[in-house]
């Protein structure tokens, strides 16, 4: 497969579980897209003679060179197998498309910066100070190295004020070994064949340090590679113990909540049958059976009468129920189940109906094993379709499928490891 086309995959596995790593993918990409090509990226604001200094590098004229805004994107000439980049300027214009590319070429393309800074204008600024901070941070990490370069030091008055501006610049990047150098200086000693002219320049030593830097690319990139990926694998393995955790906690609370609820109608069922027990341990015939006539339609019969005593210990049993049901959330139907009728639309009606309940209705659905059964498994359906049980399943399968995700990254990962970075 591609190399292009395997990152393609890794990307798209990767960043939605890691999405703060884009940085790191798209730095693995160029690495192994550059086919053997170490990259030197010159950065710095505009009109600080980045164009002229490259030109004198490369020893031909390949980058533009103006005393206006030139570069407003990334150049590149390729040479003895090392891919050289002008980014644009680092005072961006104001919708901040040069900045994207200055960049993309600083953090994702370059195996060597080359920080350049005209010494006519002194001391750096904020913002490049800020931006050698991090590359110098940035090298300690990843072993990619900065070379900081003071340009057009023809221009900087005399020795004495070039040793000025040198010693202050110096002061600001502790640590950093400064390369004074003159494109202009290295022309004209090349034009007119002055060889003393060419050293002082600066260019011979700037290319001594840079084949020097060039010749540690292979060990680097191979120190960076791996430390981005071991950083990531260590992120998934972390993100994926935290969402395994996450699921058993979340599955124990849905199986506590479950026992929870066997447990309330287990005791509501039980508190019935004590409820319950005098009106149907009463001797004798079911005098609730008896049916009224119609001289009895104003009378006060013996039937009536046990019906009536029926209905409100039946109503005592369900007043249990439905403050069992509720403690749980289990009270509507589905909105698919709703009635026209909005008093039909409960979980107690579904389950238990509204007919009037007689001694043989009771017992057979609180005192026959099967009825206790069929109520209890009833009642459980709807609740484990209430909305607070299908959030909560809904939050699992979320944690599943993110710990999936994660779990396919790691593997679309791995595929790095059987990759040769080329260099």
């Amino acid at each position: 497969m591609p190399r292009a086309d395997i990152f393609d995959q890794l990307e798209h596995a990767v960043l939605p579980v890691l999405p703060g790593r884009a940085h790191e993918l798209a730095r693995l990409r160029a690495l192994h897209e550059q086919e053997g090509l170490s990259t030197v990226t010159v950065i710095g604001k505009y009109n600080h003679g980045k164009s002229r200094l490259l030109n004198e590098l490369l020893g031909e004229d390949r980058f533009a060179v103006a005393d206006r805004r030139e570069t407003t994107q990334l150049s590149v000439h390729v040479k003895d197998r090392v891919r050289w980049l002008d980014a644009p300027g680092l005072d961006a214009d104001v919708d901040q498309a040069d900045d994207r590319f200055a960049r993309q070429a600083a953090w994702q393309q370059s195996d060597i910066r080359l920080f350049v800074h005209s010494a006519k204008e002194g001391e750096l600024d904020g913002r490049e100070r800020r931006l050698l901070h991090k590359l110098s941070a940035d090298a300690d990490a990843t072993r990619r190295q900065t070379l900081l370069v003071v340009s057009q030091v023809d221009q900087a008055g005399d020795d004495a004020q070039l040793h000025q501006v040198l010693g202050a610049i110096g002061q600001q990047a502790p640590g950093m070994a400064l390369h004074a150098a003159s494109a202009t200086r290295h022309r004209q000693g090349i034009e007119g064949g002055k060889q003393l002219l060419i050293e002082r320049s600066g260019i011979p030593a700037l290319r001594a340090a840079l084949a020097r830097a060039l010749g540690q690319v292979p060990q680097a990139r191979a120190h960076e590679s791996a430390q981005m990926k071991s950083a990531m694998h260590q992120e998934l393995v972390q993100r994926q113990a935290a969402l395994r955790a996450q699921c058993t906690g979340l599955q124990q609370q849905q199986a506590q909540q479950r026992r929870q609820f066997d447990l309330d109608l287990d005791a509501v069922f039980d508190q019935a049958r004590q409820d319950l027990a005098e009106v149907m341990s009463t001797p004798g015939p079911d005098l609730a059976l008896q049916p009224d006539t119609a001289a009895d339609r104003f009378r006060l019969t013996t039937g009536r009468l046990e019906r009536a005593r029926l209905q409100v210990a039946y109503s005592k049993v369900c007043i249990q129920l439905n403050a069992a049901l509720t403690r749980h959330g289990a009270i509507e139907l589905p909105t698919a189940q709703h009635t026209a009728a909005r008093s039909l639309n409960s979980v107690m009606v579904a389950v238990l109906g509204v007919s009037v309940k007689y001694r043989e209705d009771l017992q057979r659905m609180f005192y026959q094993d099967a009825g206790r059964d069929a109520l209890q498994r009833d009642f459980a359906r709807y609740y484990e379709i209430s909305a607070d049980r299908q959030a909560l399943a809904a939050r699992i399968d979320a944690v599943r499928d993110q710990l999936a995700a994660a779990q396919t990254a790691q593997q679309a990962l791995q595929t790095l490891d059987q990759l040769e970075i080329r260099t």
